[in-house]
């Protein structure tokens, strides 16, 4: 791998990632869409600026999350083939943390949106 050149062959590089992660990984691209979905909701119930700050956040982190995930697993099957039991630990460590990321964007949604849902629906 070459090194990059400038700043926008970076960004390309960092883009690259980006949509190499969307085509092959399923799990990115259901936090996407949930994402997409959250967003649009989340118009909706006009939220103050820190409760869509709090959103945001929450999904930068789970998707971020799951792109080192996949990092991490790539860069295993690369070393190796063949089963190994620290092999097996890092892929489950970074699963795991995916989604402990995952479960603070539940809590995360909760405490924004459970009041906003029953104003609006009850």
């Amino acid at each position: 791998m070459k090194k990059s050149r400038n700043l926008f062959e970076s960004f390309l590089y960092a883009i690259s990632g980006l949509i190499y992660a969307f085509k092959t990984q399923r799990n990115i691209r259901i936090h996407f869409f949930i994402a997409i979905v959250v967003l649009i909701f989340s118009r909706y119930l006009n939220l103050t600026n820190f409760e869509l700050l709090s959103v945001i956040l929450s999904i930068t982190l789970v998707i971020t999350a799951e792109m080192i995930n996949t990092a991490i697993e790539a860069t295993i099957d690369l070393i190796t083939r063949d089963y190994h039991p620290l092999a097996r630990i890092a892929k489950n460590v970074a699963a795991g943390a995916v989604l402990i990321t995952a479960i603070n964007a539940v809590i995360v949604a909760y405490f924004v949106f459970f009041q906003k849902i029953q104003k609006v629906l009850f």
